[in-house]
């Protein structure tokens, strides 16, 4: 049986930042929680004051694909998350009078507070694919991408959710097909989000973050490009907070680890370059140019594992 779930986010998670891969939450949602391993779930940020600076309301899906006990925390276990997608807007709970999930609203129209309170809380079908629709309904008119429709001689059962821009959602079977699949042919390698560049150039108005370059050829198309921090052939997903616009070759120096990014969005290069040695090179800032708001920088624990895994130091 199929059952999607709500996850709200509290503040184990948010110490840790790691909600792509890992969720804790208490022993009393075991329950909700359990009956969700093998589905597709529904991040929720509540409206707390240790997260002013964030939009509450339902902001990324994810699968859970298993349930751990959390060694650290007693009372506390551990579901392990794959599959993690952003949101392209944060969906608020009620808006305009329209409550996504019925049970959040008490008869007389207010909110239900304890309903909103729960941890974990499981829904009917209809209700998640509303919020999934809502999710990821926000084209980018500067670079719309189109997926194509999947071959119906291999998936006759397959409908498309929603198509809107290239953040189509695919179910088969009852099952939700995620946006980055594994495409079989000789071999099996990760597919990449198709919406990931494209919302990673607009969050950057098209514009290197390194060198602030924004240059377009005849044919339209940008010098800049979407790189990955957490690079995805590592695991890194395709979250707007794991991507930054480079210029190709500044993007190839990232990658290749010449360049490396700290906490506070300073640039760091590699010791071993000299200056000589980087005569002719893109001139860099001092520090990365990020989005004004907060939550669509990059986060910490994905430049943390570039410093740590990608740069030379």
């Amino acid at each position: 049986m199929i059952v999607n779930s709500i996850f709200t986010t509290n503040d184990y998670d948010v110490s840790d930042g790691r909600i792509d891969t890992r969720y804790v939450f208490r022993s009393k949602n075991l329950n909700q929680a359990e009956a969700s391993i093998g589905n597709w779930i529904i991040y929720y940020r509540p409206d707390r004051a240790a997260r002013s600076a964030l939009p509450p309301g339902y902001f990324a899906m994810a699968r859970v694909e298993c349930i751990d006990p959390e060694p650290l925390r007693p009372g506390y276990l551990l579901a392990r998350i794959a599959d993690y997608r952003d949101f392209d807007r944060t969906v608020a709970f009620n808006e305009g009078g329209h409550y996504y999930e019925v049970a959040l609203r008490k008869a007389d129209g207010s909110k239900n507070s304890g309903a909103l309170g729960q941890g974990v809380r499981n829904l009917p079908r209809p209700e998640f694919e509303r919020i999934v629709e809502a999710g990821l309904a926000a084209a980018s008119a500067d670079a719309p991408l189109l997926r194509p429709e999947p071959d119906r001689t291999i998936f006759p059962n397959l409908r498309l959710l929603h198509a809107a821009e290239d953040a189509a959602v695919f179910v088969h079977d009852g099952s939700l097909v995620p946006a980055r699949r594994v495409e079989t042919r000789l071999v099996s390698r990760p597919m990449r989000d198709p919406a990931f560049p494209a919302a990673v150039m607009a969050l950057y108005d098209n514009r290197c973050a390194m060198t602030g370059s924004r240059v377009m050829d005849c044919h339209g198309r940008w010098e800049a490009e979407a790189a990955h921090i957490w690079p995805v052939a590592q695991g890194g997903p395709d979250s707007v907070r794991n991507g930054i616009a480079l210029s190709r070759s500044v993007h190839w120096m990232f990658d290749a680890g010449l360049f490396s990014i700290a906490d506070d969005y300073t640039i760091l290069v590699a010791s071993r370059l000299k200056p000589d040695q980087m005569q002719g090179w893109p001139p860099l800032n001092r520090k990365l140019a990020v989005p004004a708001r907060p939550e669509l920088r990059p986060h910490p624990s994905y430049l943390r594992f570039h410093r740590e895994n990608v740069f030379e130091g």
